[in-house]
């Protein structure tokens, strides 16, 4: 077992590829997220099932999203949803070729495999305290993620990016006239609706939640290993 890495020194933590997908996601996600929100105010009401309209129960009704979050900031449902088709190819491509590229050199195998070790309940809890404490990184292992790391980003990834496009794409009149089974199999366009805005509720929180502990771990040291590659270990 390798012994703790003294403060201060330097480790390649991110590939180019890393580097450059997640500043070209994190644009696509902030217009993706503001476009969204003035889509949203042209009906903030949410349903289940084939179709909802003004007089349905919605499941959820949303608040009407004041100017300064939106985009754009005047209320016009056109240039919203021309923003945010833009921005979902932008980061439908590069989610892409994000994944092809961490397939081929081993990214997703050798810094997200969830390990045995990882899933035990002690492991759980001690990384728990660690987070609790400020603490997150493993001396002993710089380069890893830690389990909390892993589980968000396998579940963003995997789970909440791909589904966000798959009903962003049903949602889309043409390619719903080419694929009409597509909304079938997600309940209909308005489950589909809900599906995307929850998806996108949460990639809104994982962001949230990122950025914060950015701030906690260091934002000079998170942020030049995001540019450079290259991480400092911490005191």
């Amino acid at each position: 077992m390798e012994g703790p890495v003294p403060p201060g020194t330097a480790v390649r933590r991110h590939a180019l590829a890393t580097r450059i997908w997640h500043w070209v996601n994190a644009v696509a996600i902030f217009v993706l997220l503001g476009s969204g929100l003035g889509i949203s105010n042209a009906h903030p009401r949410l349903y289940w099932g084939r179709y909802g309209a003004n007089f349905d129960p919605a499941w959820l009704q949303l608040p009407r999203f004041p100017a300064w979050i939106t985009i754009p900031a005047s209320y016009n449902l056109a240039i919203s949803r021309r923003w945010h088709l833009f921005f979902a190819l932008v980061l439908g491509f590069g989610l892409l070729g994000y994944m092809l590229w961490s397939l081929a050199n081993r990214h997703f195998a050798r810094d997200l495999r969830l390990r045995r070790r990882e899933l035990s309940g002690a492991h759980f809890l001690a990384d728990l305290k660690a987070h609790w404490n400020l603490r997150f990184h493993d001396p002993e292992r710089p380069r890893e993620y830690n389990l909390f790391q892993k589980l968000s980003y396998i579940l963003i990834l995997f789970v909440a990016l791909p589904l966000a496009i798959l009903t962003g794409i049903a949602l889309s009149p043409g390619m719903n006239a080419a694929w009409p089974w597509v909304l079938e199999v997600l309940g209909g366009r308005q489950s589909a609706r809900s599906i995307h805005f929850l998806c996108a509720t949460g990639i809104a929180i994982f962001t949230i939640v990122h950025l914060a502990l950015v701030i906690l771990a260091g934002p000079v040291n998170e942020v030049r290993s995001m540019l450079t590659g290259w991480w400092r270990v911490p005191e």
